[in-house]
C-alpha cells in the first residue's frame, strides 16, 4: 500500500470500511457512540485528501486544506441523514469543497467584510436548495428572494467571494488556437489622440484584404468578440482568431 503523510498521518494505515461496516457504525453514531464516530472519521480521511487534490494549483499548504476539509466531513457526518438512502460521501463531498473553499477565500489579499461573506453563504445556500427542488439553475432574484435581501446584495456578496481570474485564462481551446478571456471583452473606445500615428495607420490599413479589414473593424472599431464575429460572418472562431493574427501582424509588419 502507497504511504502518504499528511497532518502527521501515515495514508497506509488508515482503515478500510466496507458498506456494511460503514452503516453500521453510522448506526452507533445516530446511537451518540463517539469512539464509532472516531473509526468512521478515521476511515473516510482519504475522502478529504481526495478532495484535497483538486485544488494543488492554489498556492495554499496542503495541510491547511486538509484540516478545512475535515472540518467540512464532521459537519456532513453531524447532518447526514441515513433515511435519505444516499451514499455518505456523495452528501459530503460537496460539504468538504464548501469548506476548503471557505477557507480559501479567508486567506486572500483581499478583505471581504464578514457580513458579506454571511450573505454570499446564505445565498449559496439557498442556491443549493432552489436547485434540489427545481432542478434548474435558479434567477439571483429567487436567491434574494429566498434569504430576505434585495438582488444588489446577493449580487455583491456572490461577486466578492468568487476567485479571482487571469485576463489570459484560457476560455476554451480549438486546436492550436487558443482562446484567452481578453478575447471576449469588448472595448467600443478609440482613445488613440496620436494624429501622425492615426495617418499612418490609416495607410497600413488600406494594404489589409478585405477580409481581414472586415474582422479588424469588428473586433478593434465596433468592440465585438471573436465569438461574436464567427456568428456574423459565418466562420469558426479559430478561423476569426487566424484572420485577426493575419491583420496585426501586417500592420505591425507596415507600421515598422
Amino acid at each position: 500500500m502507497s504511504k502518504v503523510t499528511i497532518c502527521g498521518i501515515d495514508t497506509s494505515t488508515l482503515p478500510k470500511l466496507s458498506q456494511a461496516e460503514s452503516n453500521a457504525l453510522l448506526e452507533r453514531i445516530d446511537g451518540g457512540d463517539s469512539e464509532a464516530r472516531e473509526l468512521f472519521l478515521r476511515a473516510n480521511m482519504r475522502l478529504v485528501l481526495s478532495v484535497v487534490g483538486r485544488f494543488s494549483k492554489y498556492a495554499a499548504d496542503a495541510d491547511d486544506l486538509f484540516q478545512a476539509g475535515m472540518v467540512g466531513m464532521m459537519k456532513a457526518l453531524a447532518n447526514f441523514d441515513r433515511s435519505l438512502g444516499m451514499m455518505f460521501s456523495t452528501y459530503a463531498v460537496p460539504m468538504i469543497i464548501g469548506e476548503i473553499k471557505r477557507s480559501l477565500r479567508d486567506r486572500t489579499g483581499i478583505k471581504v467584510p464578514r457580513s458579506m461573506r454571511d450573505t454570499a453563504y446564505r445565498a449559496l445556500k439557498a442556491r443549493e436548495k432552489l436547485v434540489e427542488h427545481s432542478a434548474r439553475e435558479p434567477e439571483l432574484t429567487e436567491i434574494a428572494e429566498e434569504i430576505g435581501v434585495s438582488l444588489k446584495q446577493v449580487a455583491c456578496a456572490l461577486d466578492a467571494v468568487s476567485d479571482p481570474v487571469s485576463f489570459y485564462e484560457p476560455v476554451f481551446s480549438d486546436g492550436d488556437e487558443g482562446m484567452q478571456l481578453f478575447d471576449q471583452l469588448s472595448d467600443e473606445k478609440e482613445n488613440s489622440d496620436n494624429w501622425s500615428e492615426k495617418i499612418a495607420l490609416a495607410e497600413a490599413m488600406k494594404l489589409v484584404p478585405p477580409r481581414e479589414m472586415c474582422v479588424l473593424k469588428m473586433r478593434y472599431f465596433e468592440g465585438k468578440t471573436q465569438t461574436e464575429i464567427s456568428r456574423k460572418v459565418g466562420v469558426s472562431q479559430a478561423q476569426v482568431s487566424r484572420l485577426e493574427k493575419s491583420a496585426v501582424a501586417r500592420l505591425k509588419k507596415e507600421l515598422s
